[in-house]
């Protein structure tokens, strides 16, 4: 039985539909993995949005996207939620306070977190120098995340990080709205692809040496937000809801 709901306002109505094409343009892109994984967006303290069980992400729409409170309650929708989802993302919303969670298994960034290192090298290249001092890496791999304590690790990690390379698994990626976060998705898998295809030719990988440029050049990045969000806005006319 449902638990009775707050009413939702118009602008998480409009969450709603960023949320779905979040999760359109991660198909779109190559991040998705059959009916796995999840992105959510908190509502408040105690509520967030989250895609259901069993959809791929391609065929998300606006109304398929739930509304949970933080026990995994279905407060609004009409489908069901995958466990892993409820104790990663309520988690990382409650402990570690960030308000967009996204969370893939796509395949350049989880390859990485097979590896010694664990991560991507943000002074490899321009991609990565925007995740400069903002990663966290879990190198504790447990299994499936069916439990608090899973979800709870990993939030205490990111306590003060956007960016967490879970071991052996995948990767997180947080932040204040879906436009700037799904901007870091993307480049962090861009940023791990170029190091995982420069490793792969064999010679000596070169990272940036001047560190006052490098974080000169992480600010500029940081500061130039507006590019997240007319990537977001292409990707809606790309991607439009059908």
């Amino acid at each position: 039985m449902k638990t009775p709901s707050k009413p939702l306002d118009p602008a998480t109505h409009a969450l709603r539909d960023d949320l779905a094409l979040a999760l359109r343009a991660a198909a779109f892109h190559d991040f998705s993995e059959g009916v796995c994984n999840h992105f959510s967006v908190a509502v408040d303290d105690s509520r967030f949005l989250l895609n259901p069980r069993g959809l791929h992400w391609s065929e998300i729409q606006a109304d398929d996207i739930l509304l949970v409170d933080a026990d995994g309650a279905v407060l609004e929708g009409r489908h069901d939620v995958e466990p892993s989802a409820l104790f990663i993302h309520a988690a990382v919303h409650r402990i570690a306070g960030h308000k967009v969670v996204l969370h893939t298994h796509m395949p350049y960034a989880s390859c990485l977190t097979l590896t010694e290192a664990g991560a991507i090298d943000p002074l490899l290249s321009q991609n990565a120098l925007r995740f400069m001092d903002r990663i966290a890496v879990d190198r504790t791999y447990n299994g499936l995340a069916l439990d608090h304590s899973e979800g709870e690790r990993i939030a205490r990690a990111m306590r003060d990080k956007d960016v967490a390379f879970l071991g052996n698994h995948g990767v997180i990626v947080a932040g204040e709205s879906l436009a700037h976060a799904y901007d870091d998705l993307y480049f962090l898998e861009r940023a791990a692809r170029q190091q995982v295809l420069a490793a792969s030719a064999g010679s000596a990988l070169r990272p940036i040496a001047d560190m006052a440029l490098a974080r000169r050049t992480a600010a500029q990045i940081k500061g130039e937000r507006m590019q997240s969000d007319l990537f977001f806005a292409a990707l809606r006319r790309m991607l439009p809801a059908r």
